[in-house]
């Protein structure tokens, strides 16, 4: 058996023009379909509409355009990965705008702080939705065809294919395509007959591969769309002891899709019980969290019972289609306000405005419009400082860790107008002083400003009232989220991997076997193959089916070599052919043949010999020549 490839067939004497041009058209019949690419053809549009609009679709619904497209969305989701979104974090979005004046007008225009919802990335994944869409639909109904069709007649000349083997056997030529035919469909070929050969095609699974890839790239965006079309995300801000109940009322800032209603949220709430966190407190990774974690007591349904379960980065709390991830966490200073009649007006935990990241240090506010002096007259009163967890009075008015080491609440007050009763909304981390006058030292200079210590209790200059630092609590921000195209997403996912995975390792190719009568009688087998693209793994699987075949249809035994011409049948085939000099060659002849046959010069030829022989005048499609090679 032996195999020959492009280059071989190419060396052998070349057939005239005309004959090539049928060859041609053959192996172009052979090589056709393979692919489920549709043929692309060269026509120029006309000049007009109807000719731009069917440029730019087949522009559109090209191969490169929706790699295109698809490599410009992944791009796009870069800056949704690098910039804070206001979908995930307020708070985030708001210091990167106060730490980056200059940014944040080109950001805003650029819409980077919302990205998935931004019109250039909607309009990156809507076109790319079409280019699919118009790519898949007329591969699926070509592919369909091929799968209704039948494998192509073999050419008339397999040695120009880039696997081919032939040998000769005794074997009657029907017997050999039968054994072929029976051969390819237990190694699951589609197999078809067509005279004197047979035709096999395997490697369909590609084509199912690559459709499915495509398919499931549709799926992810059909489920993008519809996470944004149905979705809801908030967030909230909870303090240890306090809850949440999932209403719109219950959101510090919630944000949903288009076609999503207030009376769709799920019945659902939890309960903050602890926070705990702990940090690295020497090394290079220093102040890094070690231990983050939010226990939380949560109920499914309004008549649900009550489970415990904690929260912790990565790990959300899934329930009722909702996921519940913590995000953040700082500190809340606890304290008593009384006026100046020594009423208390402003009683528990007071949540803070993280402005530093690594120790925690954050802007305090608070906010008291119910208040008396202390000769009964009305007025408001607000408070505005830091809260340092760990204060070094060397450091200055900044926290150097984390952790509640040495916690410290500085504070100056202000009274007058907060500016709440003319209806505007304002934040609750903010302080407008513009009609509002600092309290003043008893000498008339020196603003008042205090720290204090866990039990202190500062005095308001006049009698103006008390502030008690009570304590500190602990508090954490949570992302509620509710996407309905997650798990369509998913499963997406997942079908495009399975997709890929086909299209790159399973090889379309197609085996013909060919079986004629020979000049000497016996029967000529021909195998070949052919593979959609180069298939490094074709001359062997070939070789294999080769092998298996040769099981029904044994090579031929090699014929008997005939003998030299030329020579005398009386010769002495044992002479040495070296003759002494100075002796008459007429005399050694008779001599020669004097001798009788039967002595040791009459030997038989030797097997070398005999080898050699027949290796000159041996036929180059024997099974023997392609073993020896």
């Amino acid at each position: 058996m032996s195999t020959t490839d492009t280059d071989t067939a190419a060396g052998q004497e070349a057939p005239p023009e005309s004959g090539a041009t049928a060859e041609e058209r053959e192996l172009g019949a052979a090589e056709s379909q393979l692919s489920t690419a549709p043929a692309e053809e060269i026509n120029i549009p006309s000049l007009g509409p109807l000719g731009w609009a069917r440029w730019f679709w087949r522009q559109l619904t090209s191969m490169r355009v929706a790699l295109l497209l698809l490599l410009l969305l992944s791009l796009g989701t870069i800056p949704g990965s690098l910039v804070p979104q206001t979908s995930i974090d307020q708070l985030k979005v708001q210091d990167f705008q106060e730490r980056h004046p200059t940014l944040t007008p080109i950001y805003e225009k650029l819409q980077l702080f919302h990205v998935y919802s931004s019109v250039w990335f909607s309009a990156i994944y809507l076109l790319l939705f079409i280019s699919l869409i118009g790519c898949i639909v007329p591969r699926t109904w070509q592919f369909i065809g091929q799968l209704r069709g039948r494998p192509p007649a073999a050419p008339r000349r397999l040695t120009r294919l880039p696997a081919y083997t032939t040998w000769r056997s005794e074997a009657e030529p029907e017997q050999v395509i039968e054994a072929a035919r029976k051969i390819m469909k237990r190694r699951r070929f589609r197999v078809h007959g067509s005279g004197d050969a047979v035709a096999a095609e395997k490697g369909y699974l590609r084509e199912v591969g690559n459709l499915l890839f495509h398919i499931a790239l549709i799926v992810l965006l059909v489920s993008f769309a519809a996470g944004q079309l149905w979705k809801t995300e908030g967030s909230t801000l909870i303090t240890e002891g306090g809850g949440f109940s999932n209403s719109v009322t219950q959101y510090d800032d919630i944000k949903s899709g288009q076609l999503f209603d207030n009376d769709d949220l799920a019945p659902f709430g939890f309960q903050l019980n602890r926070f705990t966190a702990t940090y690295e407190r020497s090394g290079p990774q220093m102040r890094t969290p070690r231990t983050f974690r939010a226990d939380v007591s949560y109920w499914d349904g309004a008549d649900g019972a009550t489970r415990k379960t904690s929260i912790k980065v990565n790990e959300p709390l899934e329930i009722s289609g909702y996921k519940v991830y913590l995000l953040n966490h700082g500190y809340s200073p606890v304290v008593t306000i009384r006026d100046g009649k020594g009423n208390v007006v402003h009683q528990g935990p007071v949540v803070g405005l993280p402005i530093d990241g690594a120790n925690l240090t954050e802007s305090m506010v608070i906010k008291v419009p119910d208040y008396r002096d202390k000769n009964g007259k009305k007025d408001q009163i607000g408070f505005q400082g830091q809260f340092l967890p760990t204060w070094v009075r060397s450091q200055g008015m900044f926290s150097v860790f984390p952790a509640l080491d040495n916690p410290a609440l500085v504070l100056t007050a202000y009274h007058g107008s907060l500016g709440v009763d003319g209806g505007t909304p304002q934040s609750v981390y903010q302080l407008d002083k513009s009609r509002m006058k600092q309290f003043m030292e008893s000498d008339g200079k020196t603003k008042f400003a205090r720290a204090l210590k866990v039990g202190d209790t500062m005095k308001l200059p006049n009698g103006a009232g008390t502030l008690s630092f009570d304590g500190v609590k602990e508090w954490a921000s949570f992302q509620i989220s509710h996407k309905p195209g997650d798990q369509g997403a998913l499963i997406g996912a997942v079908a495009a991997l399975v997709g890929l995975a086909g299209s790159l390792f399973i090889q379309r190719r197609r085996v013909w076997v060919r079986a004629v009568r020979g000049d000497d009688g016996t029967t000529v087998v021909e195998m070949a193959g052919l593979g959609r693209s180069e298939y490094a793994k074709l001359p062997e699987e070939l070789a294999d089916l080769a092998v298996r075949l040769q099981t029904d249809a044994p090579p031929a035994p090699e014929a008997e070599p005939d003998p030299e011409p030329g020579r005398d049948s009386t010769e002495e085939p044992g002479r040495d052919s070296t003759e002494e000099p100075g002796k008459d060659s007429t005399e050694d002849a008779g001599k020669g043949s004097s001798k009788d046959p039967s002595k040791d010069s009459g030997k038989e030829p030797t097997k070398d010999s005999a080898s050699e022989s027949a290796s000159d005048t041996a036929d180059p499609a024997d099974p023997a020549e392609g073993a020896r090679a």
